[in-house]
C-alpha cells in the first residue's frame, strides 16, 4: 500500500500506524552505508524484508531482544522503500509474548513478599518455626531466580526437586531419565550422601524437599492476584494456559530478528510458530565462528539452525571475519579509569566524520560515570541506564541510612562529626555556605567528635530534620520517602531538575513504596534489618538516559549492541575476569544438575559473550579496544582471551599501545625566599625584639629544619588550619601521656624528704582510669568507664597505658627514691637572651616548657639531678656527634630540644649539672634516657662542655634568624611528610622524587 491517498487496512491496530518515508526522521544523517564493503545487519534485514513483502507490511510483527535496534530498522526500512509505506509491528519478545494475557506483571519486591508468607505457611505445617524476614531475604532471591530458570527451561519441578538421599535411590525413581541425565545426577549426589549430613546439608534437603509445594502455591497465589512474572508467562504460552495462545495468528508473519542464546520455552514456541505460521528469523552470524565447532561465540546460533531446525532467513553466513585485515587498535592502560582518559586522548585526536557512525562499549558498565567526565568536546548519546548508586542522590539515601542506623536502631544519643561533614558538604543538602562554613569551623575547633543530638541545628538546609531519630521502626521508609521528596521539591524549585535526577527520584520512591507495602503485611522487623532491605531493593535501580540513537556518539553496554554495527567501535573494560565474566549468579541447583537439564551454566555466559564481542569485528572499520594492565584485587591486568583469540587465528592486524604514565620531573623554578625586608623585617623586629614574643625550643628547631617554614608559622602567623580527624594522632597520645604522668606525679611535687619509688607500684593499678577520664578531657567528653570508647581510642588508651607503666617501671628499677622540682611547667621559665643584631645587643625572650624536673637516687646511692622529657615518637638518646646535631636541619631535635630546656631552667633557677634525659617508650630499655655519643654518656664534664657548645649554637642560630642578609627560604635536604600542611609554600624547593609523593 503506498500513498499518502490509501487507507489502512480495517485489521490494522492503531500501533501500527507508522508513517516511514525517506529522511522522516528528524535529526538523521543518511550516511552511504551502501558503498561500504560490508552492510549492516539490519540493513540487510532491512532489504530481505523489502524483496519477501514489498510494500504488504501492515499485518508483519518484527520482533526483536530488546527496543535499540527498532529505531535503527525502521531508519533502514526507509532508505530501501524511500517512499511512505505502512510500517509493520514492532515489539520485544517480552511485549509480543504478553499479548497473550490480561494479567499484570508483579514486582521482585511483591515476589519476595508472597514467598515468604507462603514459605512460612509450609513451616507451620511442618511444624517447624517461622523463619524471620531477615533469615528468608537471601535465600528467596536464589529460589526466584531458580524457579525463573526452571520456568524458562521448561525443567519438571517435582523431578529436579525430588528429595535424592543417595544414588541407590536414583535409578528406581528416573527410570525414564536418559543414561546422560542419570550420570549427572548420581555425580553430584555421591558427594552429597545421607551418611555425611551436617546441620546445614539437612536445612538445604529439607528445603528441596519442600520448594516444589513452595512453587505451586507461588504460581496459584500470582494466578489468583491475575499477576504474573516473564518465566511464569513462558511456560504458560507453552503449556497453553493464558487468555489468549493463538494470540500470534493476528499477524501474517512473524519476523524474530538478531536472536542468539534461546531458552527451551522460546525454542518451543518459535519452532511451533515456524511450521504453523511461517515465521522467519533473521540471525545475526558469521561463518568465521558459525562453521568452526571450536569457536564459542557461534554455539547458540549453531544450536538454533542445527539442532532446532530454525531456519536463518538470510542464508548462508559469509565469513567476513576471516578475510579481514583490518588494523585492530589495543589498548593497555594503566588503571581501570584510566581507560576513560586514554579514550579521550583517542577520540581527541581522531577527525569526526558526520557520515560516520561511532559507539563506546562498555564491556565494564561500571565505567560510565567516569567515560562521561572524560569525554572530549564530542556529541555524546548515552543509550544505557545511569546506576543510582553513582548518583548524589545515593550518596544522600546512604548517609541517613547509616545515621538511623546509629541513632534508630543502635540508640546513640550523638551523631559523628563524619556523618554531620559529609552532610554539610553535600550538594543536595543545599546548606548556605555560611551556615557550613561556621559549622564545620566550630567542629574543627573544638575538636568536636561527636555532637549531641539535641545540639545539632543546621536551619539553612532543605532538610532541617536529616539526624533526628524515628519516633517507631514503622516510620524508617515514610520518613525516608519525605526526605526524597522534599529533594525533589527543592531542585524543581532552584533548577530546572534534570531528567536524571527526576527519574532516579520517581523510582526509587516506586521501589520504597513497593516495600512498604510488603513490610506493612507482615510482623514488624528491625530498624536495620529495614535498611539492609532498601538498601538491596534500591541498588539496581537506574535512570534511563535517552538520546538520539542515530546521531552522535552512541555509548551503550555491550549486551545493548545486539543487531547494531558501527564504522567505529571503541570497547572498554575488555578484561580477563569483565569479558567474560568469572562468577554466575547463586543457584541452590548444582552445576551437574544444571547440566543435565539444560539450564544456564557459566560457560554460556562465556559463549554470549563471545558473540556480542566477535559480532562488531565482522562490520567495523575502526576498531578500538581498551582493557586495565595494573594487576589488582579486582583486575587480572590482562585483557580478555577473545582478544588473544583474535590475535592468534585471525588476520587482524592488532596494533600495540601501552599507556605510559608520564613521568614528571620537578620544574624547580624560583623557590620561595622571602628576604627580611620590609614589612617582614618590621614583623619579626617589633615581634621578638620590641614585644618580647617568647621563642620555644620548638621554634628554635623548626628553624633550623625549614627557615622558611619557622618565617610562616612564628613571623607570618600563618597558624596550621584546624582540622578533627579520627585517625590515630601522635600529639594527642603524647598529651594524653604527659597529663596522666603529671596527675600521678603530682602528689609528690615539693617534699624536701625522699620518696622511696617502691610507691609507684601503687600507682601502677589506677592508670586505666586516669587514662579514661583523660581520653575524655582530649574528646571533650565524659567518659567512666573503658566500654564507652570508640575503637581507636582503646587503641590511644592501650598504647599510653604500656607507656605509662614502662616510665614507672624503668623508675621503680633503676632508681632507690626521688624528690620531684617541677611538673609540668609552661609559665615560669622565660629568659632574656643576648645576640648581636646590626651590630648591638639585643635580646631575645626564651621559655622554655619543663615536663618534669627530679632527683635521684641511683642503685649505687649516687644523687643526680635530671631534666625529663616524654616521646612518644620515634626519637632517640642516641647520636652520631654534635656536628650533625648544632646544624641546620639537625640530626637529633630531641637533644637540641632538651638542651634547651635544661639551660632554660638552670639559669632561671641558678643550677647547674642538670642530665638531660628523654623518656622514649619504644627505646628506653635498650638505650636508656641518658643521650649518648659513641656508647658514651652525656655526664659530667663532658656534659658541661656540650652545655656550653649549645649555647654558642643557640646564640649563632639566634643570629642568623635576625640576620638581615639571611632571608627565609626552605632546606631542600629536609625530609617532607605527607601530613606537613605547609607544603604548599615551599614545594618548589623540594626534590622531585619528594615531592611526587
Amino acid at each position: 500500500m503506498t500513498g499518502k491517498d490509501v487507507d489502512p487496512p480495517a485489521s490494522l491496530s492503531s500501533a501500527s500506524t507508522i508513517i516511514l518515508a525517506k529522511g522522516i526522521l528528524p535529526g538523521f544523517n543518511t550516511f552511504n552505508l551502501l558503498t561500504l564493503k560490508n552492510k549492516p545487519f539490519l540493513r540487510l534485514v532491512a532489504e530481505d524484508i523489502h524483496s519477501r513483502f514489498s510494500e504488504d507490511l501492515a499485518d508483519v510483527a518484527i520482533i526483536f531482544n530488546n527496543k535499540r535496534p527498532i529505531t535503527y530498522l525502521k531508519k533502514h526500512l526507509s532508505e530501501v522503500y524511500g517512499k511512505a509505506i505502512w510500517s509493520p509491528q514492532f515489539f520485544t519478545i517480552q511485549e509480543f509474548f504478553k499479548q497473550a494475557t490480561q494479567a499484570s506483571e508483579v514486582s521482585q519486591l511483591t515476589q519476595f513478599f508472597y514467598l515468604f508468607e507462603l514459605h512460612n505457611a509450609l513451616l507451620a505445617e511442618e511444624g517447624a518455626e517461622a523463619e524471620t524476614l531477615e533469615e528468608f531475604y537471601p535465600i528467596a532471591e536464589i529460589i526466584l531466580s531458580d524457579f525463573g530458570q526452571l520456568d524458562y527451561e521448561l525443567v519438571n519441578i517435582e523431578h529436579i526437586y525430588m528429595e535424592l538421599y543417595d544414588s541407590t535411590k536414583i535409578d528406581l525413581a528416573f527410570q525414564h531419565f536418559t543414561a546422560e541425565q542419570q550420570h549427572f545426577i548420581k555425580q553430584f549426589w555421591q558427594s552429597f550422601s545421607i551418611a555425611g549430613h551436617t546441620g546445614l546439608q539437612q536445612r538445604f534437603l529439607k528445603l528441596w524437599r519442600r520448594l516444589p509445594t513452595l512453587y505451586k502455591r507461588f504460581k496459584d497465589r500470582l494466578a489468583s492476584e491475575k499477576q504474573l512474572n516473564y518465566p511464569t508467562l513462558y511456560r504458560n504460552l507453552v503449556e497453553g494456559k493464558v487468555a489468549n495462545p493463538d494470540f500470534a495468528k493476528r499477524y501474517k508473519r512473524i519476523l524474530f530478528v538478531g536472536f542468539n542464546a534461546l531458552n527451551n520455552a522460546e525454542v518451543y514456541l518459535f519452532k511451533k510458530w515456524q511450521e504453523e505460521l511461517g515465521a522467519l528469523f533473521y540471525f545475526d552470524a558469521d561463518a568465521y565462528y558459525l562453521d568452526d565447532q571450536q569457536q564459542e561465540a557461534g554455539l547458540f546460533i549453531r544450536r538454533n539452525i542445527q539442532r532446532h531446525a530454525l531456519h536463518n532467513a538470510l542464508g548462508e553466513s559469509t565469513n567476513v571475519i576471516g578475510n579481514r585485515h583490518t588494523d585492530v587498535h589495543l589498548y593497555a592502560a594503566s588503571g581501570k579509569n584510566s581507560q576513560t582518559k586514554l579514550l579521550h586522548d583517542v577520540l581527541k585526536a581522531q577527525e569526526v566524520d558526520r557520515n560516520e557512525t561511532s559507539a563506546i562499549l562498555l564491556a565494564d558498565e561500571s565505567l560510565l560515570v567516569p567515560l562521561l567526565q572524560s569525554l572530549p568536546d564530542v556529541k555524546p548519546n548515552i543509550t544505557t541506564g545511569y546506576p543510582l548508586v553513582q548518583s548524589p542522590i545515593f550518596g544522600l539515601i546512604d548517609l541517613w541510612l547509616e545515621v538511623q542506623e546509629d541513632i534508630s536502631h543502635a540508640r546513640k544519643q550523638k551523631i559523628s562529626f563524619q556523618h554531620i561533614e559529609t552532610f554539610v558538604n553535600h550538594p543536595l543538602s543545599k546548606i548556605s555556605v555560611a551556615e557550613r562554613t561556621k559549622l564545620l569551623n566550630e567542629l574543627a575547633e573544638k575538636q568536636l567528635f561527636e555532637i549531641a543530638i539535641s545540639d545539632i541545628s543546621i536551619s539553612s538546609s532543605i532538610l532541617p530534620h536529616f539526624f533526628r531519630p524515628l519516633a517507631k521502626e514503622q516510620k524508617l521508609i515514610p520518613t525516608l520517602v519525605h526526605l526524597l521528596d522534599s529533594v525533589l521539591v527543592a531542585i524543581g524549585e532552584q533548577d530546572r531538575i534534570s531528567q536524571i535526577d527526576s527519574n532516579l527520584l520517581v523510582e526509587t520512591k516506586k521501589v520504597l513504596h513497593q516495600l512498604q507495602l510488603g513490610i506493612d503485611a507482615i510482623a514488624p522487623t528491625s530498624v536495620l534489618f529495614q535498611i539492609g532491605l532498601i538498601r538491596k531493593a534500591i541498588t539496581p535501580i537506574n535512570s534511563a538516559i535517552e538520546g538520539d540513537p542515530l546521531d552522535g556518539l552512541q555509548i551503550m553496554g555491550l549486551l545493548e549492541s545486539r543487531c547494531l554495527n558501527f564504522d567505529r567501535v571503541y570497547i572498554l573494560g575488555a578484561n580477563e575476569g569483565i569479558l567474560p565474566k568469572t562468577a554466575n549468579s547463586p543457584t541452590f541447583l548444582p552445576n551437574s544438575l544444571r547440566i543435565a537439564y539444560g539450564l544456564p551454566i557459566l560457560e554460556n555466559q562465556d559463549a554470549l559473550s563471545a558473540y556480542l564481542f566477535y559480532r562488531h569485528f565482522q562490520y567495523s572499520e575502526g576498531l578500538h579496544v581498551f582493557y586495565n594492565s595494573l594487576v589488582s584485587e579486582s583486575s587480572s591486568g590482562e585483557e580478555s582471551r577473545f582478544v588473544k583469540q583474535l590475535q592468534f587465528e585471525s588476520k587482524f592486524r592488532f596494533i600495540q599501545h601501552i599507556q605510559q604514565q608520564p613521568i614528571r620531573f620537578q620544574d624547580p623554578g624560583e623557590a620561595l625566599v622571602i628576604a627580611k625586608e620590609g614589612e617582614v623585617w618590621e614583623k619579626l623586629w617589633t615581634s621578638f625584639v620590641q614585644q618580647r614574643k617568647k621563642l620555644s625550643a620548638t621554634a628554635l628547631t623548626t628553624y633550623l629544619q625549614s627557615p622558611l617554614q619557622f618565617f610562616l608559622k612564628h613571623v607570618a602567623d600563618i597558624k596550621e588550619p584546624p582540622t578533627i580527624t579520627q585517625e590515630f594522632e601522635m600529639n594527642r597520645l603524647g598529651t594524653v601521656i604527659h597529663q596522666v604522668m603529671e596527675t600521678i606525679f603530682t602528689p609528690y611535687k615539693g617534699l624536701t624528704t625522699w620518696t622511696d619509688s617502691k610507691v609507684l607500684r601503687d600507682r601502677i593499678p589506677q592508670i586505666d582510669s586516669l587514662l579514661v577520664q583523660e581520653i575524655g578531657q582530649q574528646y571533650l567528653t565524659e567518659f567512666h568507664e573503658l566500654d564507652e570508647l570508640n575503637s581507636m581510642q582503646r587503641i590511644m588508651h592501650k598504647i599510653a597505658s604500656e607507656y605509662i607503666k614502662m616510665y614507672l617501671s624503668y623508675d621503680i628499677e633503676n632508681y632507690r627514691a626521688f624528690r620531684i622540682i617541677e611538673l609540668e611547667n609552661d609559665e615560669d621559665y622565660t629568659l632574656d637572651f643576648p645576640i648581636n643584631i646590626d651590630g648591638k645587643t639585643e635580646s631575645i625572650r626564651l621559655f622554655g616548657i619543663i615536663d618534669r624536673v627530679d632527683e635521684v637516687v641511683t642503685a649505687d646511692g649516687q644523687v643526680k639531678r635530671r631534666i625529663v622529657d616524654y616521646k612518644t615518637g620515634g626519637d632517640s638518646v642516641l647520636f652520631r656527634n654534635l656536628d650533625v646535631v648544632f646544624c641546620a636541619n639537625t640530626a637529633n631535635k630531641a637533644l637540641v630540644q632538651t638542651l634547651f630546656y635544661s639551660y632554660v631552667f638552670e639559669t632561671v633557677t641558678q643550677t647547674q649539672d642538670l642530665e638531660p634525659h628523654l623518656y622514649v617508650a619504644r627505646k628506653m630499655r635498650e638505650e636508656g634516657t641518658l643521650f649518648s655519643s659513641n656508647k658514651e654518656l652525656l655526664a659530667g664534664e663532658e656534659l658541661r662542655a656540650v652545655k656550653a657548645q649549645f649555647v654558642q649554637f643557640l646564640r649563632s642560630t639566634l643570629e642568623e634568624i635576625f640576620d638581615r642578609n639571611i632571608p627565609f627560604k626552605h632546606l631542600p635536604e629536609t625530609t617532607v611528610y605527607p601530613s606537613d600542611p605547609y607544603t604548599l609554600f615551599y614545594r618548589h624547593a623540594l626534590p622531585a622524587n619528594e615531592d611526587e609523593g
